[in-house]
């Protein structure tokens, strides 16, 4: 029997929350929630169809269709059982087109980011919140912070060392045009390390109750891991992240795209792809514009872009 069975999703009302506006023909993006739990879900909707390629570091992270070619990308906030939700998504892809003939399949990938500690209870992404998120699409929107599958994110959280504080994070965005070509970036913060802004601080993890002061992991690990505390346990935390553009790349550059932008990530969450940390980009292309862009340019503007999503997510509101 489905523990859900009795909850029904809640669809957050347009403009309530911090949202992020961008102009991206073709991609519409959708939450739902649990009030419960929190449980919640993120759905990128692409309405043609966008190149796909998913870069995975560190750990091991929950991933579901790691597909070339693909319609909408599912995040889900929970645990493993959250990829229960890219299914909610398919089953409503194609009952809206009536029809599942050959070729017709709904291709969606899905991802999962995992953290039970700040909640005392668990309601488990299921089909009917994955179906709720993707009929809640729309264009031009994001909701940022604690909303969809960022519900129960969270950041700097070191179990050797229980007196510092972890926080919570959420998810964030950010969108430009480089040389004509649109970039849009989302991310679910969901991370061992701390957030650190360009100027070097911590703005968000590892937080000493007491003071209030965030603390850099640097300045709180001990120097040898002999003389460290056992763990208390093993924490899983999966961050995961969206990189749209509408510039035309063939699957190499459109690998290599996502790789350097996640590899750039580790400036703003320090430390990144941890042994307890699994992390999953994917990079999508639409392949809409016509403008003649630089590949190192798009890549280097998408990393920076990357860095201001990290901040939005876990930014005070």
């Amino acid at each position: 029997m489905n523990a859900n069975a009795t909850l029904q999703p809640r669809i957050p009302a347009a403009g309530s929350g911090d949202e992020l506006k961008f102009d991206f023909p073709g991609l519409r993006i959708g939450v739902a929630e649990y009030d419960e739990g929190p449980t919640g879900c993120t759905v990128f909707h692409f309405a043609e169809g966008a190149h796909c390629a998913v870069d995975v570091r560190g750990g091991a992270p929950g991933l579901l269709g790691s597909y070339p070619w693909t319609e909408a990308i599912c995040i889900a906030g929970g645990s493993l059982y959250g990829l229960e939700a890219t299914t909610g998504v398919s089953a409503a892809m194609l009952a809206q087109r009536g029809e599942v003939g050959w070729g017709r399949i709904a291709t969606v990938c899905g991802a999962i980011i995992y953290d039970f500690g700040p909640r005392s209870n668990v309601i488990y992404p299921d089909k009917a919140l994955g179906r709720a998120a993707y009929e809640a699409v729309r264009p031009g929107v994001f909701p940022q912070g604690r909303r969809g599958a960022g519900r129960s994110a969270t950041c700097g959280k070191f179990p050797d060392y229980p007196e510092y504080e972890r926080e919570f994070a959420g998810q964030g965005a950010a969108f430009g045009m480089c040389g004509g070509s649109r970039v849009f970036v989302a991310t679910v913060v969901n991370a061992l390390g701390v957030v650190v802004d360009r100027q070097g601080r911590v703005v968000r993890g590892l937080r000493d109750p007491r003071t209030g002061e965030r603390r850099h992991p640097r300045d709180v690990l001990l120097p040898s891991a002999e003389n460290a505390p056992p763990s208390a346990s093993v924490t899983e935390n999966t961050t995961i992240t969206v990189v749209a553009t509408d510039h035309p790349l063939p699957p190499i550059l459109l690998t290599q795209l996502g790789r350097q932008v996640h590899s750039s990530m580790a400036r703003a969450i320090q430390p990144f792809h941890t042994p307890r940390d699994g992390d999953i980009l994917f990079t999508v292309s639409t392949a809409k514009s016509t403008a003649t862009v630089n590949n190192w340019a798009l890549a280097e503007f998408a990393s920076d872009l990357a860095w201001d999503a990290v901040l939005a997510a876990v930014a005070e509101r």
